[in-house]
């Protein structure tokens, strides 16, 4: 059964100045519809994960997930509310990606239950010239979790990665020789660097 895809956008983004990340145009498209174009495939439906008003995401055609937890306590809220919401389609897992990360994967979803074996949590994970840097975000999660991340987030909780961890997460390396598929955008030079990777093309190398 395809996963439920989940974009984590329930962030500030204070260092592009505050507002959507994901509206911010690439050059013909946004930011959102760049990453749906790859995630919508891989997944049985997606859904958004963001605060406020959810009427301003009216025209993408996306259900809204909001926090289920007050006080904005982070990525970890934004998981959960995805647990939440494929249990209520009944659903048995979700991939998550961040609203900012564009260029994912066209596989991610295959690789990632594939490597997944009766683990509860897999992880992303670059590899290039021998070095592995994790991306926790970009993840598949057993919706079976839910319980004890509700728990663990009033508890404190906050870091995706160390609470990935606790579950017994394996890390799923993608070999990198080009465009990191997990490249996102957090500063202006950033979002240059985006638009120039899809006006020439970069973006199909992976």
């Amino acid at each position: 059964m395809a996963p439920m895809g989940v974009i984590l956008a329930g962030g500030a983004a204070r260092r592009m100045g505050g507002g959507d990340k994901g509206r911010l145009d690439l050059g013909g498209r946004t930011v959102l519809e760049e990453l749906m174009s790859r995630l919508a495939p891989q997944c049985a439906e997606v859904v958004l994960n963001a605060n406020g008003d959810p009427a301003r995401f009216v025209d993408m055609a996306l259900a809204v997930a909001p926090d289920t937890i007050a006080g904005l306590p982070g990525p970890l809220a934004g998981i959960l509310a995805g647990m939440e919401a494929a249990v209520a389609r009944g659903m048995t897992h979700i991939l998550t990606v961040p609203a900012d990360t564009p260029f994912i994967p066209h596989d991610l979803a295959r690789r990632l239950f594939a490597g997944l074996g009766d683990r509860p949590v897999a992880l992303a994970a670059t590899s290039r010239g021998g070095r592995i840097s994790c991306h926790p975000v970009c993840g598949l999660w057993c919706v079976g979790l839910r319980h004890d991340l509700r728990r663990d987030i009033l508890g404190g909780a906050a870091k995706v990665s160390v609470w990935a961890q606790t579950k017994g997460a394996v890390a799923v390396p993608f070999e990198v020789t080009g465009l990191d598929p997990f490249f996102n955008i957090n500063t202006p030079e950033d979002l240059e660097q985006a638009r120039d990777i899809v006006r020439w093309g970069e973006a199909r190398i992976v």
